[in-house]
C-alpha cells in the first residue's frame, strides 16, 4: 500500500512540476512578447507605414496576417522555430495596433490614455490570474460560449469597418473587453489544470487576450477621453 502511496504521490508532483514550468515559460514569453509589438507600434507610427490600410485593405492585410501567423505558429509550436515565429506574430500586431496608437497620440492626452489603458490591461490581467489560482471548479464548458462571442465580435467589427459607427465601436469594444476577460481567465485555468501544455499556445492564447483588452481599452478611452488641443 505504501508503494503504491509513493508511486501515487510522486506522479502528482511531476504533473503539478510540469504545470509549474508551463506557466512559467508561458509568462516569460509572454513577456517577451511584448517587446516585438512595442518595436512595431513605434515603426507604425514612426513611419506612417500603416496609414494607408483603411477600410477593406487594412481589414484583409490584418485578418490574412493574423490568421496567417496563427497557423505557422501551430504548426512550428512543437519546434524551435515556434518561438520566432510567435514573436513575427507579435511585430506584426504591434504594426497594426500602430495605426490606433497615432491617432490617439494626436489627442492633448495622448500618451496618459495609452497608459491608462495598458494599467487597465494589467489590472485585468492581474484579477484574471487570481481568480484562476483560486477557482476550484472545471472552466472548459466556457470555450464553446466564448467562441461564440469571438466569432459574434469578428463580424460585428467586419461590418463596422464599412458602417464606421462610432457607437457600434464603443459597444463592440466594451463587449470585448469583457469576452476577452474571460477568454483570459479561461484560458489561465487551463494551463493551471493541466489543459494546456504547450507554453508556445498557452502564450499565443494570453497575448491575443491581452491585445484585444488593450486595444479595445484604448479605443473606448480615445472616444470618451480624447482631449483635443
Amino acid at each position: 500500500m505504501n508503494e503504491f502511496q509513493t508511486i501515487d504521490t510522486a506522479w502528482g508532483l511531476d504533473v503539478q512540476a510540469q504545470r509549474n514550468r508551463v506557466m512559467r515559460n508561458t509568462y516569460g514569453l509572454l513577456a517577451l512578447s511584448l517587446l516585438p509589438t512595442v518595436l512595431g507600434a513605434w515603426l507604425g507610427v514612426a513611419t506612417g507605414i500603416t496609414q494607408s490600410l483603411n477600410g477593406g485593405l487594412g481589414l484583409v492585410v490584418f485578418l490574412a496576417g493574423a490568421f496567417g501567423f496563427m497557423f505557422a505558429i501551430e504548426k512550428t509550436k512543437n519546434s524551435a522555430a515556434g518561438v520566432p515565429v510567435l514573436l513575427g506574430f507579435t511585430f506584426f500586431m504591434g504594426l497594426m495596433l500602430s495605426r490606433m496608437i497615432g491617432m490617439v497620440l494626436g489627442f492633448k492626452n495622448g500618451p496618459d490614455l495609452i497608459m491608462t489603458a495598458f494599467a487597465g490591461t494589467a489590472g485585468v490581467f492581474a484579477v484574471m490570474a487570481s481568480l484562476a489560482s483560486v477557482i476550484k471548479r472545471d472552466l472548459s464548458g466556457m470555450s464553446k460560449w466564448l467562441f461564440v462571442g469571438a466569432l459574434v465580435l469578428m463580424v460585428g467589427g467586419i461590418v463596422n469597418v464599412f458602417v464606421g459607427s462610432t457607437a457600434g465601436m464603443m459597444m463592440l469594444s466594451t463587449l470585448a473587453i469583457g469576452i476577452f476577460s474571460a477568454y483570459m481567465l479561461y484560458d489561465l485555468k487551463q494551463i493551471i489544470d493541466g489543459g494546456e501544455t504547450n507554453y508556445i499556445s498557452a502564450t499565443l492564447a494570453l497575448y491575443l487576450d491581452l491585445f484585444n483588452i488593450f486595444q479595445s481599452l484604448l479605443a473606448l478611452l480615445g472616444i470618451w477621453g480624447g482631449e483635443r488641443d
